[in-house]
């Protein structure tokens, strides 16, 4: 790897886990200056190196303090994961004035093994275009792609992993609360009772796979065709920001209420829990009771654990939000529907004529339209490797060091016609932690 000219990264929040330490680490054995900002005591624990700043202030003093350690710090790049969130909405604006460069992190727009690395803005803020012939004319500019690039290739991951690290991440946060007295979370719930709705769903788990075989057994009974509805996590900020429903509910009160009134007699519908959801709500309870209303007992079936992959294989079609689903479904050649803002939602990929018209008559995806969608996602914005595996962190360090070196920086903020600026001090820090 060539070496790049040094530049100045300042790390916001990401995921529970040493993924940011371990990239940080890179970056600083190859010349860069590398600089953190803990939000709690979470952010500390997976850090725990030199260059971190302690913020204790709260979103509304947030900014002024960003903008005074941009400039004494002379950063030229900010790294992050999630750019909804409060904290990083307000940074990417700030960014944005002061011609920093930001780097957004996201878990794949594809599966399995990929992890998405941006400029400037994912998914809905996302700078891809949505126009299939770009992605054609492109992907024809691009150097046949790797082996591993055109198939799935098993990058380890571990639930077991990810479940310790989001464990110590929020436990310690709740400890050291008061030495970050103005934070608030991002997520709509405190963590411990999202922790006791993860009790709920492990303590119903053999039951839940009784159902969920019952389900499949049905399925191969009848050989009846169906489409999937896949769920997701109703605190997801692809539901939450970049979709017209305000919740998981809404959605699947549209789609339920399209496919009462526009689904052939002979169809059926699979609704798919996430794995992920944290058990406070009833999904499947609440899916069953709508589709009961519309009366649609025994076509809708609520499916809450399994393989997603080979449930799309048999599928007439696929129902999605925005989903990274909707990916994998247009791989496999099934006819797919996003309902809200994703990134592969162009024409060739997914249905356009609206939700109504899909039960009948799905369009499928163009194989070569998504070939090159696909392509050209790897070339600009993807990454492989995962977040929960030591294999799979090694390979995303790697990739994403070439990334951040290759990515241009912004054009230098002109200073000459500025009227010089007071001095504004940020919000207090940790004494063991200078700014």
């Amino acid at each position: 790897m060539t070496q790049a000219a040094p530049r100045q990264f300042l790390f916001l929040q990401g995921l529970a886990g040493p993924f940011f330490r371990r990239l940080g680490d890179a970056l600083a054995a190859r010349g860069h200056g590398v600089h953190r900002v803990n939000f709690h005591g979470g952010d500390w624990l997976f850090w725990r190196r030199s260059g971190a700043n302690n913020y204790r202030g709260g979103l509304q003093g947030w900014p002024a303090y960003l903008e005074d350690l941009l400039e004494r710090r002379a950063v030229t790049d900010i790294v992050l994961f999630g750019d909804c969130r409060p904290l990083h909405g307000a940074a990417r604006a700030i960014a944005a004035q002061m011609r920093v460069q930001v780097h957004v992190f996201e878990e794949g727009y594809m599966r399995p093994d990929w992890v998405t690395l941006e400029a400037g803005g994912v998914n809905g803020l996302s700078s891809l275009p949505r126009d299939p012939q770009y992605y054609l004319d492109t992907a024809a500019t691009l150097p046949p792609p790797a082996p591993h690039d055109a198939a799935d290739v098993g990058v380890p991951t571990s639930f077991a992993r990810r479940a310790r690290e989001d464990l110590a991440y929020n436990l310690t946060a709740i400890a050291l609360r008061p030495f970050f007295p103005g934070y608030q979370s991002h997520r709509p719930w405190h963590p411990l009772v999202e922790y006791a709705g993860w009790l709920r769903r492990f303590a119903g788990k053999k039951a839940a796979a009784r159902r969920s075989n019952a389900v499949r057994s049905r399925l191969e009974r009848t050989g009846r065709p169906f489409m999937v509805f896949p769920l997701q996590l109703d605190c997801d900020y692809q539901i939450r920001m970049h979709s017209p429903y305000p919740g998981m509910e809404a959605a699947i009160t549209e789609v339920l209420t399209s496919f009462a009134r526009h689904a052939p007699a002979g169809l059926d519908l699979i609704v798919k829990g996430h794995p992920l959801d944290n058990g406070l709500r009833d999904w499947r309870a609440e899916t069953l009771a709508i589709a009961a209303r519309l009366g649609l007992a025994g076509r809708v079936l609520f499916l809450e654990d399994g393989n997603i992959d080979l449930l799309v294989r048999a599928a007439r079609g696929v129902v999605t939000v925005n989903s990274t689903t909707g990916t994998l479904s247009a791989a496999r050649g099934v006819p797919t529907i996003s309902l809200g803002r994703a990134v592969y939602d162009i024409p060739g990929v997914t249905h356009q004529d609206g939700l109504d018209a899909f039960w009948a008559s799905p369009a499928p995806p163009d194989p070569q339209v998504f070939d090159a969608l696909r392509r050209v996602l790897v070339h600009r914005c993807m990454i492989r490797g995962g977040f929960f595996s030591d294999e799979g962190l090694q390979m995303l360090v790697g990739g994403a060091v070439a990334r951040l070196e290759a990515t241009a920086r912004p054009a230098p903020r002109p200073v000459a016609a500025e009227a010089p600026r007071p001095v504004r001090a940020g919000p207090p820090m940790m004494a063991a932690a200078k700014g």
